[in-house]
């Protein structure tokens, strides 16, 4: 984008603005290419921090590995693994590990690259750092899961660090893959290094509050946006696509201010109930059956009807690309609050923008996870534990106070909050390289 065109308006191919490195593929872009559109529409609003904006297209460093491990048949398999760093300006690098099936270069690059704007927006100490497996974790056993795991943490070894870079629970990793992770870097340096990894189980340096971290501040800037938009929660209802960690925490949480969560789907089905679902019920249903499909007490929808529920307020909290030019048109929500990462496309952006439905980004509304994770790192350094009311209370004054300060700047320059929190986050992470200026 030049800087005398709109910001509202995405580039038709962000392929043709960006010179791509040779590792990528102009037609296959995928996330990174939604994260280039989003650079493209804060720079004109960068000032003279503009000059450094191709820090943010360019990822710092990109680790590609061979993971491979004995299956129990007595095989030997090999797994795609990456680390990616994006840029650690204002302090080492911070990103969960994801094991899914679909996992590319392309999408780790760009989970890393709004790392470094979610770090930044909410001004923990952070770089923006992602890493990734390629395999279904459910067709691993519990050993070949572990084994999967000590190796990459092997391979990647060379990156990560306290100092360096703190990987943490994402998609289909938890507590238990994040204590394995640490153990394996512990063993690989002669010490115990708690400081490694977040997200670990309380016992081993973990922080209370961290599992319910990400969804408490999805409810958090979602309540402090209704009072802007003059949306009574304790009457809206709400729409749920993934209910664990981060949909299941916001769910229960809206569902204890009042509101009815009337529709909820995942990778099992979508189920719907006008009358508002039973949470803890539900909560229980997909402790036990691993989703909500053959939740009993709510009736099934076509998957695809998700999009037309009535509510009020809409969470994506699954995967990226979910909301597209395809169904954002459908999407009858007032809000939208993203839990996942990168759920709405550029294209969808713009359309939700056009029909007035106020989109709160991942970049500040999901980064309840990594406020927390930093208290973990912070407590772990110390060695001194915070109780989980003081932790809950710091993380609802840091994202109140983000919150607050990304929409004053969404007033004053009449941009979307998405543009409005890259606004803020990049002039962080541009002010920052400029004062360290290059080396050497």
């Amino acid at each position: 984008m030049s800087p005398t065109s709109s910001p509202a308006t995405a580039p038709a191919s962000p392929a043709l603005l960006h010179p791509l490195p040779s590792y990528l593929q102009a037609d296959q872009l995928g996330p990174w290419g939604n994260y280039l559109q989003q650079v493209d529409r804060v720079i004109p609003h960068l000032g003279n921090l503009a000059r450094w904006a191709e820090t943010l297209k360019r990822p710092k460093r990109i680790l590609i590995v061979d993971v491979p491990i004995h299956m129990d048949d007595g095989t030997v398999a090999h797994f795609e693994g990456y680390r990616v760093q994006h840029n650690v300006s204002r302090g080492p690098g911070k990103g969960g590990v994801r094991f899914h099936q679909d996992v590319t270069l392309t999408e780790v690059m760009a989970l890393s690259a709004w790392m470094s704007i979610k770090n930044a927006a909410v001004n923990v100490p952070y770089g923006g750092a992602k890493g990734g497996i390629r395999v279904d974790p459910k067709k691993l056993s519990r050993g070949e899961l572990e084994r999967m795991t000590r190796r990459y943490t092997s391979e990647i070894g060379i990156i990560i660090g306290p100092n360096k870079d703190i990987p943490a629970p994402d998609v289909n990793t938890n507590e238990q893959i994040m204590a394995w992770m640490m153990d394996t870097y512990s063993m690989n340096t002669g010490s115990t290094a708690t400081g490694v990894v977040t997200g670990k189980p309380v016992d081993l340096g973990g922080s209370l509050g961290r599992r319910e971290a990400t969804g408490r501040g999805v409810f958090t800037v979602g309540a402090e946006a209704a009072k802007h938009i003059g949306l009574d929660i304790s009457t809206a209802r709400v729409a749920v696509q993934g209910f664990g960690n981060v949909g299941g925490v916001a769910g229960k949480l809206f569902a204890e201010a009042g509101a009815r969560i009337v529709a909820v789907q995942d990778h099992g089905g979508t189920i719907y109930r006008e009358a508002g679902l039973d949470v803890p019920s539900l909560l229980k249903h997909v402790l036990d059956t691993g989703s909500v499909g053959g939740f009993t007490q709510a009736e099934t929808l076509a998957d695809d009807k998700f999009w037309d529920v009535d509510c009020e307020i809409l969470i994506p909290a699954a995967l990226e690309q979910q909301i597209t030019k395809h169904n954002a048109g459908r999407i009858k929500a007032r809000m939208v609050i993203e839990g996942a990462n990168g759920p709405t496309t550029p294209e969808a952006d713009d359309i939700l923008q056009e029909r007035n439905v106020l989109v709160l980004p991942d970049v500040i509304a999901n980064a309840g996870g990594v406020t927390v994770s930093y208290f973990e790192w912070v407590q772990d350094f110390s060695s001194f534990f915070w109780d989980e009311a003081e932790i809950n209370a710091r993380l609802v004054r840091i994202m109140k106070e983000a919150f607050a300060g990304v929409w004053q700047v969404s007033q004053d320059h009449k941009v979307s909050l998405r543009t409005a929190t890259f606004i803020v986050a990049c002039k962080r992470i541009l002010h920052t390289r400029e004062l360290r200026g290059l080396y050497p």
